[in-house]
């Protein structure tokens, strides 16, 4: 009875031992999966940021600067605004006369309506 007994503690104390050894192995996995989930963190974020990097240089090289933009849309106003003075320099007197002409010359006559 009493090598029975020794048998099953034994038996009991593999058991025990297997069991921690169980434990420790899927504390080991979650511990490794937790690692290579933060690694392809940062792999996925530094990828993330190279691409990044990347599309802004692109975009940089296609569609120039914003100040370029700002400095090209200055210049075509600018050159629109003067040639509208050249514009209105060139037609002011005319014009002027024009509507000069059609309010002081007043000529009187009878509507087409009108029955006396």
């Amino acid at each position: 009875m009493a090598a029975q007994s020794a048998g099953v503690q034994q038996l009991l104390v593999a058991e025990k031992k297997a069991a921690e050894i169980v434990s420790d192995a899927r504390r080991n996995k979650a511990k490794r999966l937790k690692q290579a989930k933060e690694e392809a963190t940062r792999e996925i974020e530094a990828y993330r940021k190279e691409r990044e990097t990347q599309f802004q240089q692109r975009k940089q090289q296609l569609l120039g600067s914003k100040d370029d933009f700002e400095a090209q849309v200055g210049r075509e106003t600018d050159d629109k605004l003067r040639e509208l003075q050249d514009q209105i320099k060139g037609n002011k007197e005319p014009v002027i006369s024009r509507v000069l002409e059609l309010v002081c010359d007043i000529k009187p006559e009878l509507h087409k309506n009108f029955k006396p």
